[in-house]
């Protein structure tokens, strides 16, 4: 699977872009991390990718076809999103909303094949005591990680990620993102995932794209990306890097 995003622009309105001119590539038995301030582009660059907003110029492309003009069931068995957290009044059992991640592959009724995949996804995230629980009378944390099941469920070759470790303690964070890079070295899938927590980036991504007022400031591997010069332009904020691969804020006003 290859995906590749060339020259994308987007604006809420037509005098203001909030993406200008990005383009990067993605492909199977890879982790991208999408970073950068509020504001800087990265939801809404997922949303292009994932048909959710139309560019108003620039292509997404899988395996070489234009996103655009791909039917939503061949959409949804090829690309597994998961938005942003927000408390929606989705209804139903916790096996009913990961069931739906089936839904590309259910033809006349669901298959002992798609109840044996929900469940397996289940137990792997250690959801399985709660299947028959209703969504709504979780915890937001519990919510996220069955949202997550269920873009599992779907078993596509691209996962768009957005903030998927929001509202999660660390235990669950590290789960989640440990979950994600299994997914991208053992089963070969690709994974673009938006992340605010520096350290996860450095830690689990393959690449890391960083983001500022729309444009890319920097990409690449991320050692190479998350240094000292690239944070306080993009963030305004000195860091200290410790052992290569912890960063840590130093809490002093930037003074330019």
């Amino acid at each position: 699977m290859e995906l590749h995003v060339e020259d994308m622009k987007f604006g809420y309105t037509k005098k203001s872009l909030v993406v200008k001119g990005v383009s990067f590539s993605a492909r199977s038995g890879q982790l991208i991390s999408l970073i950068g301030p509020n504001g800087s582009g990265k939801t809404t660059i997922v949303k292009c990718i994932n048909k959710i907003l139309k560019p108003q110029s620039g292509t997404v492309s899988l395996d070489g076809k234009n996103v655009q003009k791909m039917q939503p069931f061949e959409m949804a068995q090829c690309i597994s999103y998961v938005p942003q957290f927000t408390n929606s009044y989705i209804s139903g059992s916790v096996m009913d909303i990961v069931m739906m991640g089936r839904r590309p592959y259910i033809k006349w009724k669901i298959s002992e094949e798609d109840i044996e995949i929900v469940l397996s996804i289940l137990q792997e995230l250690e959801l399985d005591h709660l299947a028959h629980e209703q969504f709504q009378e979780l915890s937001g944390g519990q919510k996220q990680k069955i949202l997550i099941a269920r873009a599992l469920a779907q078993k596509p070759e691209l996962y768009l990620f957005d903030e998927p470790i929001s509202f999660l303690d660390i235990k669950n964070q590290i789960d989640i993102m440990e979950l994600a890079r299994n997914m991208v070295v053992k089963e070969k899938k690709a994974v673009i995932m938006v992340v605010h927590d520096l350290n996860m980036a450095m830690r689990y991504s393959d690449q890391v794209i960083l983001l500022k007022s729309g444009e890319v400031e920097a990409s690449g591997l991320p050692k190479s990306v998350l240094n000292k010069k690239h944070i306080r332009t993009v963030y305004g904020v000195d860091i200290k890097i410790i052992e290569d691969e912890f960063i840590t804020p130093i809490y002093e006003p930037c003074v330019n």
